[in-house]
């Protein structure tokens, strides 16, 4: 018999903090959802905006009205495509918790078109967010979440990237090169952080998800022939759903993946291996 210690807290993050950017909706609120039932603490979201739909506000009260948990879910405004905003978040969380166990680095941006048309506002806006965001929000971040990691239970950096990251999904009409291009520096970003922050009691992991019914996610799906062809095309014959990306974001958030470090982990379905097609035309 081997002795596994404290296996019945492994996929807990009771007393836990986390920072999850573009918490709102899709997969950031997922995530949310996911950490507050894991037993967090505190789950700080952030998104541009606060008020309307898809705004901080209505996602918090979804959060804490949860059935059954213990910590609460907090939101503050900012666009964590600007450093300077980014480092107002840092300040305006330092006022009530000086550390953070946990940072998912979710918001993300995207574009598509015809290659040589491309505006070049488009390119900016995909990288500002998806690269150097990503950069400056875990740099700005950092000292927080070495205050809070320890050699037995390291605090996280979780980057939501994308299988795009990996292969050349759409080119054409509806290509999205730059986004493809901006989730492949998301992954190796997370490879060096990795190797900067472990030694730091920090780990740092990428997650990459297939397709997900979402706002961000849509309408490229429409153009691709829609959910049902989708579907048809993927070795599991389905898109993903909340569960598939709550149960990998709370395993590398918790004692469970304590040894894992610099690792990418696709939620696809396995689709990013079958041929499949570069567009729609």
């Amino acid at each position: 018999m081997s002795e596994l210690k404290g296996f019945d807290r492994m996929f807990r993050l009771d007393g836990k903090v986390a920072v999850i950017t573009g918490g709102s909706r899709g997969l950031g609120l997922h995530t949310a959802t996911a950490f507050l039932l894991a037993g967090a603490r505190k789950v700080i979201i952030t998104a541009r905006k606060s008020g309307g739909e898809q705004g901080i506000d209505q996602a918090v009260d979804k959060l804490n009205a949860l059935p059954g948990i213990s910590g609460k879910a907090v939101g503050i405004a900012a666009n964590v495509a600007n450093t300077e905003d980014i480092q107002r978040l840092v300040e305006e969380i330092k006022k009530t918790e000086p550390k953070i166990d946990i940072l998912v680095a979710n918001a993300g941006a995207t574009w598509g078109g015809p290659f040589e048309p491309t505006p070049d506002w488009s390119s900016q806006k995909v990288l500002d967010l998806n690269v150097r965001g990503v950069f400056n929000t875990v740099r700005l971040m950092a000292p927080m979440l070495a205050a809070a990691g320890k050699p037995d239970d390291p605090s996280r950096v979780i980057i939501v990237s994308s299988t795009a990251g990996v292969n050349v999904p759409h080119v054409g009409d509806h290509g999205t090169i730059m986004y493809s291009a901006s989730k492949a520096a998301a992954h190796h970003m997370a490879r060096n952080l990795a190797v900067e922050l472990g030694p730091r009691n920090i780990t740092t992991n990428t997650v990459a998800p297939g397709f997900f019914p979402s706002k961000l996610a849509n309408g490229l799906i429409d153009i691709l022939g829609g959910t049902k062809e989708l579907e048809n095309e993927n070795p599991r014959k389905r898109l993903g759903i909340p569960e598939d990306i709550a149960g990998v974001m709370v395993y590398l958030a918790s004692r469970a993946s304590n040894y894992v470090n610099g690792v990418d982990i696709a939620v696809d379905g396995g689709v990013r291996l079958s041929s499949g097609r570069l567009t729609k035309l």
